[in-house]
C-alpha cells in the first residue's frame, strides 16, 4: 500500500491523525495534513482506509503495490 496527499485540498479537519497517527499529523501552523510514513505496514491498512474514507476534502489516495487505486 502507497498513501498520497493533495495537500492543496486538505481542510484540516483531523479525522486522518485521529484514524491513523502513525501515518497522519497535521502542520501546528495551519492544520494542514502531514504524511509521516508513505508505505504503512499492512497492519495499519483498516485505519489508513478509514482515514482516506472520513477525509472530507479527499485528499488522500490509497494504491496498492500495482499502482491501482486501493
Amino acid at each position: 500500500m502507497k498513501v498520497t496527499l493533495d495537500p492543496e485540498r486538505c481542510v484540516g479537519a483531523g479525522h486522518c491523525v485521529l484514524s491513523a497517527a502513525t501515518v497522519f499529523d497535521q502542520d501546528e501552523t495551519d492544520g494542514i495534513v502531514l504524511l509521516l510514513d508513505p508505505e504503512p505496514a499492512e497492519h495499519l491498512a483498516a485505519a489508513v482506509h478509514e482515514a482516506a474514507d472520513l477525509c472530507p476534502a479527499r485528499a488522500i489516495l490509497i494504491t496498492g503495490a500495482d499502482g491501482r487505486p486501493a
